[in-house]
């Protein structure tokens, strides 16, 4: 009888208790909203209570990577979530992400990766959308991850950082931050791939950190490198958790009004799914 009514009580705060706390995307400074949509970043930007900063990153070599920069309301030091844009370049959106990030308890950082390709040395916003996408596909991999290496070097270096941190990509930053992670396999504590498509599967064996992956159902591009990538992950025995969402296309988080509502749903599930899970890994 006491065992029932214990499992019953267990039951019950799950429901209302624990289940809640997880679908809302609690963070140390309680429930995160989500990023908005694109037409309403700039907005946000505009009016968050959080400080954020452009700063330039010493990358070797003469190589500079201006990145935005966030910082979480916390009396504590924080874990930092370096923020890998679309092939769209470095947005208002991207930076809106980054934000919520800061609101979550994270540092999170947000680097150009076309700073210095545009006109005058300039970067993303210098730069057209279709030449902005020309740019992104010809990028040297050698020089993203040499950019990702010194961001995070600058944000775990800050005196308000924990010391750890993680990667999450959008898109054409969802295959980076997957590919990151067979790149750094040192001090790189997670990486989250919002449809993105999978690294080669020979080069899986070089990750270490735990990734989760988050698509959208309808997204037969991206989701047809998924299947290889997990099966050769479980055979090697690391850490790879996955969600689709029935009825998102590519894009959802930004995306929210498409797809008769199965944007916004899987975002619903996907940010406080992100949020939990870098906060298990990375730390609170």
């Amino acid at each position: 009888m006491k065992t029932h009514l214990f499992i019953s009580a267990f039951l019950f705060l799950s429901i209302f208790f624990i289940r809640p706390l997880f679908s809302m995307g609690t963070s140390p400074s309680g429930p995160t909203p989500l990023p908005p949509d694109e037409a309403n970043a700039l907005k946000q930007l505009e009016t968050s209570p959080r400080h954020g900063e452009w700063v330039t990153v010493k990358a070797g070599n003469g190589d500079m990577v201006d990145t935005w920069v966030v910082y979480p309301e916390r009396k504590d030091k924080a874990p930092v979530v370096i923020v890998i844009h679309e092939i769209y370049g470095l947005t208002d959106w991207a930076r809106s992400v980054a934000d919520r990030f800061a609101a979550a308890g994270f540092i999170a950082l947000a680097p150009d990766f076309l700073s210095g390709k545009g006109p005058g040395g300039k970067g993303s916003s210098s730069i057209s959308s279709d030449q902005v996408r020309d740019l992104i596909r010809s990028l040297d991999p050698y020089e993203i991850n040499n950019r990702l290496d010194a961001v995070a070097q600058y944000g775990t270096s800050l005196a308000a950082a924990t010391g750890k941190f993680g990667v999450v990509g959008f898109c054409w930053g969802g295959g980076i931050s997957f590919s990151y992670a067979t790149h750094n396999s040192s001090t790189l504590g997670a990486a989250v791939v919002y449809y993105g498509t999978s690294p080669e599967t020979s080069l899986l064996s070089n990750i270490s950190a735990p990734v989760l992956g988050l698509y959208g159902g309808d997204d037969a591009r991206v989701n047809a490198t998924i299947p290889e990538a997990e099966k050769e992950l479980m055979r090697l025995n690391k850490r790879f958790e996955k969600e689709l969402y029935d009825g998102a296309g590519h894009a959802f988080l930004r995306q929210l009004d498409g797809r008769e509502g199965a944007n916004l749903k899987a975002a619903e599930q996907a940010w406080p799914r992100t949020i939990f899970f870098l906060m298990h890994t990375i730390g609170k």
